[in-house]
């Protein structure tokens, strides 16, 4: 097994191997803070890694064996293929080698107290909803988030070794690398289907993770969830449940939403009765409110200092986030890329409009798109209007077998109006000669699909301008 004592200088230059993605520079910040000499590698630039260069990294675009010359760790992420030229240079020089998940499993182990947010939706916005309350407490947390949060000035805030929050993403198994003291799962569902054989397989990973945790570490589960009753029965650790219907020990009641659909509701624990208000949209996000407030509360934060800072929480980048205006029409960015996650930002967005919502999705790996075609059909049924861009390949390589062109034919025979455009300029075209005062376009999709919203607010100001 790994051991990584951040103290001990057993690896004083260490190199990552895909250094920009959000997990990966976040590990790479906290190695720096540090005093570690730490390299990396990334095919193209990007502004994390110019705020890594900053703070000293040495980075280097483009993946070459001679990358690694000097290392005495290299850590890579998952989409790094195993014949990668660095990896096996690394390999032959006897460099010790690890994932991004056992590295990150064993820095946790240097926290007093570890908080890790899994499950198959929800994991950004619930660490984000949490990283809010905790960083306006005394804890002074360690945070690495898998997105953007104004509050904390990016994805990854440098705390005391007191307290970690962190992301735990199932994606092959990597939850198996973690033994946090507190483990959130949100919920369980169908995903990732290029690594995981079916449902079953998926379950039983997260029935593994809570054996793992022992009898001193906390399990906090949505009790709304199928899965729920398997992995409870499944641990040792103290489990604290949440949920809207039931009886958990923190429940939502009494659920009501703004005309901008941000959700307010009555949280009963034990008996005693705490009103909650949301900035963010949908009821998705009640789940993941529960899952902070159950979270912050065990660690002594005071239910009205909890009410005050989770109202203050009004997302992060790229999760429903308000992007500008044009003429009117109002721009949203979603990340969703599940079928669940679609529903659920379509349904939140229903409540906040008078108007016609035109959703531009971005399919996300070729796996995902071909195996769940049934379930994303059904799941734009809010949509007025949906424009399906081509697939977003990710980590994967277009065998023929799935194009955008039967999502889009698939969700127009079960009732909803769809077409395919080829390109971000056909899309833009489209909405600008479409969309109306009032209308909502949203752009969905965990790809690039964002910057056709951007270039139609640029396109606003260039008009505005002239």
């Amino acid at each position: 097994m790994f051991d990584f004592c951040i103290t001990d200088n057993k690896y004083p230059r260490v190199h990552f191997i895909g250094i920009g993605g959000i997990s990966m520079s976040g590990l790479a910040e906290i190695l720096l803070s540090e005093g570690y000499i730490v390299t990396g590698s990334d095919t193209k630039d990007s502004s994390i890694i110019e705020r890594l260069k900053n703070l000293g990294a040495k980075i280097y675009i483009n993946h070459r064996p001679s990358n690694v010359d000097g290392a005495d760790l290299v850590i890579y992420t998952d989409a790094i293929s195993k014949d990668n030229e660095e990896l096996v240079k690394a390999f032959s020089l006897n460099i010790p080698v690890i994932d991004r998940a056992t590295f990150l499993g064993a820095l946790m182990k240097n926290y007093k107290n570890s908080i890790a947010v899994s499950g198959t939706h929800g994991k950004t916005t619930t660490t984000s909803m949490l990283s809010t309350i905790l960083n306006r407490s005394t804890l002074n947390p360690t945070i690495l988030l898998g997105g953007q949060l104004d509050e904390i000035g990016g994805n990854v805030k440098l705390g005391s070794k007191d307290y970690i929050l962190t992301e735990a993403c199932e994606y092959k198994g990597n939850i198996l690398k973690y033994f946090p003291t507190m483990a959130i799962i949100l919920n369980v569902d169908a995903d990732h289907l290029d690594y995981f054989r079916n449902m079953d397989h998926i379950l039983e990973t997260f029935i593994q993770y809570s054996k793992n945790l022992d009898e001193n570490s906390y399990l906090l589960i949505n009790i709304d969830d199928i899965s729920s009753q398997k992995i409870i029965s499944s641990t040792k650790a103290k489990v604290i449940t949440f949920g809207i219907t039931g009886n958990p020990d923190y429940k939502a009641e009494n659920i009501t939403f703004s005309p901008e659909g941000y959700p307010s509701y009555t949280l009963k624990i034990n008996g005693e009765l705490h009103s909650i208000k949301l900035n963010v949209m949908g009821i998705h996000n009640v789940y993941n409110s529960l899952a902070s407030i159950v979270a912050a509360h065990i660690y002594g934060i005071s239910m009205e200092e909890i009410q005050k800072n989770i109202s203050i929480y009004t997302g992060v980048h790229r999760r429903l986030e308000l992007k500008g205006y044009y003429k009117g029409v109002k721009i949203i960015d979603d990340y969703a890329h599940h079928p669940t996650e679609i529903r659920a930002t379509l349904n939140a967005l229903k409540n906040s409009t008078t108007g016609d919502i035109y959703c531009v999705f971005q399919p996300h790996t070729y796996t995902r798109t071909k195996l769940l075609l049934d379930n994303f059909a059904e799941s734009f049924t809010e949509a007025d209007k949906v424009i399906i861009t081509d697939i977003y390949a990710a980590r994967e390589i277009d065998n023929g077998l799935i194009h955008s062109k039967d999502l889009a034919n698939a969700i127009f025979n079960n009732g909803s109006d769809a077409v395919y455009l080829g390109s971000f300029e056909e899309v833009e075209d489209y909405l600008l000669n479409n969309a109306k005062e009032n209308d909502i376009i949203l752009t969905m999709g965990a790809g690039n699909v964002y910057l056709v919203g951007d270039s139609i607010i640029e396109h606003n100001k260039e008009k505005t301008a002239v």
